[in-house]
C-alpha cells in the first residue's frame, strides 16, 4: 500500500501518463466507490470529483501528486449510505418554503373567490425535498476520512502499475527506435566517407573552370570560396551530433526521474540535425538516409509525448 510518506514510483523504467484505476468498498454505514484516469499533458493538472467531507480533497490531492507529475488526471469518488441504512428525513427549511407557499396559494385562492380543498400532511411530504434519503450519521467524519484514504492509497497503487505497464511497453519502442536512428546515422556516416573523394574531385574541377573562366582572379580568394563551399557541405558535424543525441536519449531513459520533458527538447535536437543532413546532402543516398532519420524520429517523438 502506498504511504503518504513515500512515492510509489517504480525503480526502472519511464512511466507512461497514460493509466487507469477503480477501486470499491464499504463501512461505516457508506458504500464508495473510487476511480482515477490520466492522459497525457504538459503538466498536472488535477481534477478532483469528491463529496463534501472535512480535510478529504486536500489529502487527496496531496496523495496523487505523490504518485504523478505530469498528465491531465480526473479523480472521482462516489459516496453513498449502505443499502439497508437508509433513513427518511424531514428537510425543515424545505418544508417551511413548501408551507409559505402553500400559504401564499390559498390567499391567491381567496382573493379571487376560488375554494380550495384542504391540505393533507401527505401533500406537503409529496412535494420534491421536503423528505430526505439519509445514511449514518458523521458526528466525527475522520473514520470514514481514515477508510476512504486507505482505499485511496490502493487506488494509487494500480494506477501506478498501470502507468508503468505502459510505460514498458513504451520503453521497448523507444529503444527500438533510438537503434534504428543509430544504425541510419553510422549509415550517413559511411556513406559521407565514401563520397569524399567525389567531393575532392569535383571541387578540383569546379575550382579549375573558375580559374579558366575568371581571368584575373585571385586563385587564393577563389580557393577560400570553394573552401567554404566544402566546409558547408560536410555533414560531419551532424553525424556526430545525432550519435551525442542517441547517447544522451539513452540515459535519459535510464534514469529514476520523469524525463518525457527532457527527451521532448532532445527530439527537437534530433529533428534538427536531421534537416541539416538533408539540405547538406548533395547525394541521393545521403538524402534518402537523412528522410529516413526524420520519419523515425517524429515517430519516437509521438511515443515521447505520453511518458512522464
Amino acid at each position: 500500500m502506498v504511504k503518504s510518506s513515500a512515492s510509489p514510483r517504480p525503480q526502472n523504467g519511464p512511466l507512461s501518463m497514460t493509466g487507469f484505476a477503480s477501486i470499491r468498498g464499504s463501512g461505516l454505514g457508506f458504500d464508495w466507490s473510487w476511480e482515477i484516469r490520466s492522459v497525457n499533458g504538459k503538466g498536472l493538472d488535477l481534477r478532483l470529483r469528491l463529496p463534501e467531507l472535512e480535510g478529504l480533497e486536500a489529502q487527496a490531492r496531496a496523495a496523487v501528486s505523490r504518485a504523478a507529475t505530469r498528465g491531465n488526471i480526473q479523480l472521482n469518488l462516489k459516496l453513498t449510505p449502505t443499502s439497508g441504512d437508509e433513513k427518511l428525513r424531514l428537510s425543515e427549511p424545505a418544508l417551511g418554503a413548501a408551507l409559505t407557499a402553500l400559504q401564499q396559494v390559498e390567499e391567491a385562492a381567496a382573493r379571487h373567490g376560488v375554494t380550495l380543498a384542504p391540505t393533507r400532511a401527505s401533500d406537503l411530504l409529496a412535494v420534491r425535498g421536503v423528505i430526505e434519503q439519509g445514511g449514518a450519521e458523521l458526528a466525527d467524519p475522520a473514520p470514514l476520512r481514515s477508510r476512504l484514504l486507505a482505499d485511496l492509497d490502493t487506488l494509487l497503487d494500480s494506477f501506478v502499475a498501470m502507468r508503468a505497464a505502459e510505460g514498458g511497453q513504451l520503453y521497448g519502442v523507444i529503444v527500438a527506435q533510438l537503434d534504428r536512428i543509430a544504425q541510419l546515422t553510422e549509415s550517413a556516416a559511411e556513406v559521407a566517407e565514401a563520397r569524399r573523394p567525389e567531393m575532392a574531385t569535383n571541387l578540383r574541377a569546379a575550382l579549375a573552370r573558375v580559374m579558366e573562366g575568371a581571368a584575373g582572379a585571385d586563385p587564393q580568394r577563389v580557393a577560400q570560396e570553394l573552401a567554404l563551399l566544402s566546409v558547408k557541405a560536410d555533414v560531419t558535424e551532424e553525424i556526430d551530433r545525432l550519435r551525442a543525441h542517441v547517447a544522451a536519449a539513452r540515459g535519459l531513459l535510464a534514469e529514476q526521474a520523469p524525463v518525457g520533458r527532457k527527451f521532448d527538447f532532445l527530439t527537437q535536437e534530433f529533428v534538427r540535425e536531421a534537416n541539416t543532413l538533408c539540405s547538406k546532402s548533395g547525394s541521393t543516398a545521403l538524402t534518402a538516409i537523412g528522410l529516413d532519420l526524420k520519419h523515425v524520429i517524429d515517430q519516437m517523438r509521438e511515443q515521447i509525448q505520453n511518458v512522464e
